[in-house]
């Protein structure tokens, strides 16, 4: 029986768009023309290294024929247990889809679907209630209960998306308490997004029995895995991620690895008016305290110890060590010829973080590289803090790395 196989880790990244399917046509307006459905995979199974990869625009019906194509072409195969397999991969399909209740703001949940003509027929509905099925991100014109009704009838799994982040968040921006939108019982997992933390979110009693995530939100190649979940699965698939959300038969998330919040877009309070990250003291305030404008984004740490229930943020036992982890590519120094030469050396970007010893880095990258991977592996670099859409850097000797956001 499957629930007595040997189980192993597995890199995990929920949450990837497509940019283009292979037609021409448009799916999330704002992705790399290169995230199309066979170049997620092909990034992820050789590039990255994650065996489990959630494609969370395979609503949308060019994708979806994408998706047929690659199988009729054997170059892919539907997963036992549901998904799509390549090459020691698999791909979970799933929809980003935009809600709004009467009289407050919008926010996005991820739904998940067990395999391919699932996701279709769910599709079907969707589009009746959806001015254009083929893009990415697009607001459903029905009551939130009906949406889950829908997702959890079809054996599909509802994740609230990026739920702190200002910009669509369900705390960020449309609720107080997740149970005015949804019913508790019926959610599958959270996405933190990449500006909070598994200690940000205890501060919030209501989420003390949910599966944290913590996912990429991908809309570049180079951003696959950025954030990601090691996983105890017998293999990948839909079937065995449904277990490890629900920690049933040893099966669960085993850590979360993501940015430091501090890195993260939307971590402190930011002024659009004069584009200063407010301080904490004055974070409260309903001005900036240096220009006077009203114009403020509320950033995540400020928007938790608004709605909190907690004075001390509390981490339930059965929650995963959620580790601080910079991304290779906002390591200063660490360009492309630099990374070709890593990987050849050691294959994929996992076996880079996790794998390779600083000796061995040094060898073939240098002294100088290898310190700041090991460093940037245990997340001791020093950090700017982000705000207002920009991300935090990595600050090296005093100066700033730009990002590539």
């Amino acid at each position: 029986m499957a629930l007595e196989q040997e189980l192993k880790s597995c890199y995990c990244d929920l949450h990837v768009h497509i940019g283009k399917a292979s037609n021409g046509q448009s799916v999330k307006i704002s992705g790399s023309r290169d995230l199309t459905f066979a170049g997620i995979a092909k990034e992820a199974a050789e590039r990255k290294g994650i065996e489990l990869i959630g494609i969370i625009d395979s609503h949308s019906p060019p994708v979806q024929q994408d998706i047929l194509d690659s199988l009729d072409s054997g170059e892919m195969t539907e997963a036992k247990g549901g998904g799509i397999s390549y090459r020691g991969t698999t791909i979970v399909l799933g929809a980003e889809i935009e809600i709004r209740e009467p009289g407050r703001k919008e926010c996005h949940v991820l739904a998940f679907m067990p395999n391919l003509n699932t996701m279709k027929d769910f599709s079907g509905w969707m589009s009746r209630h959806m001015r254009n099925i083929n893009l990415s991100s697009q607001r459903l014109y029905a009551p939130a209960r009906e949406l889950q009704d829908e997702i959890t009838g079809r054996g599909g799994l509802l994740i609230p998306a990026h739920i702190f982040t200002p910009h669509k968040g369900l705390y960020g921006c449309a609720a107080e308490q997740m149970a005015e939108l949804f019913d508790l019982k019926r959610i599958a997992a959270v996405e933190l997004g990449l500006s909070a933390d598994s200690e940000m979110a205890g501060y919030i009693s209501e989420l003390d029995g949910y599966t944290f995530l913590t996912n990429s939100d991908a809309h570049s190649l180079g951003k696959i895995g950025r954030e990601y979940n090691v996983m105890e699965l017998a293999e990948p698939s839909f079937h065995e991620l449904q277990l490890a959300l629900e920690r049933k038969a040893g099966r669960r998330v085993a850590a979360n690895f993501g940015l430091n919040p501090r890195l993260g877009k939307y971590h402190r309070t930011y002024c659009s008016g004069c584009g200063s990250i407010i301080d904490e003291d004055f974070a409260t305030s309903d001005r900036c305290p240096y220009c006077g404008s009203p114009k403020l984004v509320q950033g995540v740490l400020d928007r938790i110890l608004h709605i909190a229930d907690r004075e001390v943020p509390n981490v339930p036992a059965h929650r995963p060590p959620y580790h601080y982890q910079v991304p290779l590519d906002f390591i200063p120094g660490l360009g492309k010829a630099k990374m070709n030469v890593l990987l050849q050396a050691f294959g994929n970007e996992m076996n880079i973080i996790h794998k390779a010893r600083e000796e061995e880095i040094a060898s073939v990258a240098g002294q100088d590289l290898a310190s700041k991977i090991i460093a940037a592996r245990s997340g001791v670099l020093e950090l700017s803090v982000g705000g207002g859409g920009t991300y935090g850097k990595v600050v090296q000797q005093g100066k700033q790395q730009k990002d590539k956001s």
